[in-house]
């Protein structure tokens, strides 16, 4: 079994520089320190004190943390072309694993990891931290969430959806959700698609039953048949026309566990992306469609590394057609 290969310390520096002064060849000083000779020739050649004193363990040692520290410091991204790219796609609101991905799926000889997009950041420009989905310089970690009892009439538990719902075999099975308003009045309804992570955002007037019921048969009744068969909720009031929605688009409606809303964790992560637009405190009365159809678009044509780093739209389109609803 080989020796692990540690460094030389300064006391053996020392040792070296006695031992020049004594005239010992390299490979009995080798021999002493039971070290290759390679690597006491090369400490002379890398570590000699820019003097005429020559080899000195004090300046070896100096040099030799010198460019430890170099080491350390090498920089990311080397590229400018490759610099402004992930700002590019940061500004408009890519994370560092969706640029790698995309990169490594157009450019492979340009392919960087997306560890070396973060370090870049947090070491080399700060100032894209903003950037960043949840702009902590630290990451956290994620709770469990309490249960609780349901109240929705005629409700399906989750656990009765298919494999194939649950396994995103097929196409047409749906996730709804809303997203609320600060003055608790108005909001957003947003819809996807489990398989290709087609989102629909539709602006809400209320979170009334009625109101949800109408937006969810506006929005996928242009779907064919067969890519509208199931959609899954969450507890909450607005969904409690979910059979009336059911006769309307001839799908079937499955209810998460209470509390359980990333039991649907398509349409969570996806409001989380749409919260980076609208955040939290936002109020919805203000935007206009034009502003909601441009998220939407950009979701839709922000790559995902569950599709292999392609966009929702390119999946669906490539799968389904074009886009019908």
């Amino acid at each position: 079994m080989g020796h692990h290969y540690s460094h030389l310390s300064h006391q053996e520096r020392t040792l070296i520089f006695y031992w020049i002064k004594d005239k010992i060849s390299i490979r009995e000083m080798a021999r002493r320190l039971r070290r290759s000779h390679t690597t006491l020739s090369r400490e002379l050649r890398r570590n000699q004190w820019p003097s005429s004193y020559g080899y000195i363990p004090r300046g070896a040692q100096m040099m030799y943390q010198w460019r430890l520290e170099q080491r350390a410091k090498r920089y990311r991204l080397k590229h400018p072309l490759i610099r402004h790219y992930v700002r590019k796609k940061l500004a408009i609101g890519w994370t560092p694993e969706l640029i790698a991905g995309r990169l490594k799926l157009n450019q492979p000889d340009q392919y960087i990891c997306h560890e070396s997009i973060y370090q870049f950041i947090y070491l080399e420009a700060p100032e894209l931290i903003a950037c960043l989905p949840r702009k902590h310089a630290k990451r956290r970690i994620k709770r469990p969430y309490r249960t609780k009892k349901h109240r929705i009439a005629d409700r399906v538990s989750i656990e009765e959806r298919s494999l194939e719902a649950n396994l995103r075999l097929a196409y047409g099975h749906w996730e709804s959700d809303s997203i609320v308003s600060s003055d608790r009045q108005c909001g957003l309804n947003v819809l996807a698609e489990r398989k290709s992570r087609l989102t629909h955002i539709s602006f809400i007037k209320n979170k009334t039953a009625e109101i949800t019921h109408k937006t969810l048969v506006k929005r996928l009744k242009n779907h064919p048949v067969e890519l509208r068969k199931t959609i899954t909720y969450d507890n909450g009031s607005e969904n409690t026309q979910h059979v009336k929605t059911n006769n309307k688009l001839k799908t079937n409606s499955f209810f998460c566990a209470p509390y359980h809303s990333w039991e649907k964790g398509s349409v969570e992560q996806i409001n989380g992306l749409i919260r980076r637009f609208f955040p939290k405190g936002t109020c919805l009365k203000s935007i206009t469609h034009g502003q909601i159809n441009r998220v939407e678009k950009l979701l839709n044509n922000r790559p995902r590394k569950c599709l292999g780093y392609r966009t929702p739209y390119e999946v669906f389109r490539d799968e389904c057609g074009a886009l019908t609803g």
